[in-house]
């Protein structure tokens, strides 16, 4: 009944972006108790797996493209970084006051789907999928990690963004 109610006041506030918003999330929402069964598990990307295994490794990474592309793969896995300026398509005030209830009403679907889960918190962590969500967590870190350590490099090496931070300026000839 909680949902029922969410969703008719996201409809009623926002109309037709929040909805296709909430229509493209329900199957994740829903389907929320698959994960806590560990039924469902979130792949972690490659380039992830291997900033795990060593973040600060350093082959191959002589040249400011080969630095750029492993930022670049890197921004693919784990969204823009920190220092990126604000994209020019930026949602307005009122797009992310959208997406807020939006989020809001897909997080109530998903408590609602989990509500009946007994002991929800032991059946995760029997399941595995508390594990599953730490190692996917200290991937992510060890990613943002790794980037960061990369855009030093990139900095040494006098590159220009994105293999540097953004608000770096190479001094002179680059290293390409």
């Amino acid at each position: 009944m909680r949902v029922v109610g969410v969703l008719a006041c996201v409809l009623l506030v926002c109309g037709c972006s929040a909805a296709r918003q909430i229509g493209e999330g329900f199957g994740d929402a829903a389907t929320q108790p698959l994960v806590d069964l560990n039924v469902r598990r979130e792949q972690i990307p490659t380039v992830l797996l291997q900033a795990q295994a060593n973040p600060y490794d350093r082959r191959n990474l002589n040249q400011c493209t080969t630095i750029r592309a492993e930022v670049l793969r890197l921004d693919e896995a784990l969204g823009p970084d920190r220092d990126e300026p604000p994209r020019p398509d930026a949602p307005t005030l009122n797009e992310q006051a959208q997406d807020a209830l939006a989020e809001a009403a897909l997080d109530a679907i998903r408590d609602a789907t989990t509500d009946f889960i007994p002991y929800r918190s032991w059946v995760r962590r029997l399941s595995g999928a508390q594990a599953r969500s730490r190692a996917v967590q200290d991937a992510v870190e060890a990613g943002r990690l790794r980037r960061a350590y990369l855009k030093g490099l990139g900095m040494r090496a006098n590159c220009a963004p994105p293999a540097s931070p953004a608000w770096f300026r190479p001094t002179g000839a680059s290293r390409r």
